[in-house]
């Protein structure tokens, strides 16, 4: 099976990739058209500026490309909040527009920003990425910009308030979390994404 991890330059490919190889896949990290067309299952990770990661996708002309994915795909981290429609991140800058739902910074209260370290994931409603994963399970997060519960939403996590921890739409799944930094639990999603 083809999977393939779209290099949006930032520093989780290598831990993402090692995560998907232990799992029995070899995954090719890549911008080229021809092999996200051709991939069972696409991956889009993400650390750090939503302007950069967008700029990354732009420059390789692969925004439209991914609206047009048919394949399961999920994105990690900021690679989910790239599925939505803008981020208060970057006022003016327009995201994938796959989820209609806008990214804002998270309303943190008096807990420290970045959301960082293991929290637990509230499952919503059955979804084929949870199967087999206890409900309230501890995941690992890092992020300071979150997307607000939505219709899209398939897991929720409480920080102060809660957030969209997972969201799907159709073959595009997001989560908030890092799977690939949350031990056996993220290690069974990855699986289960992978065999959608």
């Amino acid at each position: 099976m083809s999977v393939v991890i779209i290099n949006t330059g930032c520093s989780n490919l290598s831990s993402i990739k090692y995560a998907i190889c232990r799992l029995g896949y070899n995954p090719k990290i890549s911008t080229s058209v021809r092999d996200i067309l051709s991939a069972n299952k696409i991956l889009l990770p993400g650390v750090g500026s939503a302007y950069s990661a967008i700029r990354v996708l732009s420059e390789s002309n692969l925004l439209n490309i991914i609206k047009k994915c048919q394949q399961p795909f999920l994105g990690i981290c900021l690679g989910m909040q790239l599925l939505s429609a803008f981020s208060s991140e970057a006022q003016g800058l327009d995201l994938l527009s796959i989820i209609n739902s806008p990214v804002y910074r998270l309303n943190s209260g008096s807990l420290p920003l970045p959301h960082n370290g293991w929290n637990n994931v509230e499952i919503c409603r059955n979804n084929v990425l949870f199967e087999d994963i206890e409900n309230h399970s501890k995941f690992y997060f890092l992020h300071s910009y979150s997307v607000d519960i939505t219709k899209y939403t398939i897991a929720k996590t409480l920080y102060n308030t809660y957030f969209s921890a997972a969201i799907q739409k159709n073959n595009f799944f997001g989560v908030q979390f890092h799977p690939e930094k949350s031990g056996k639990v993220g290690l069974k999603l990855l699986k289960n994404f992978l065999e959608i």
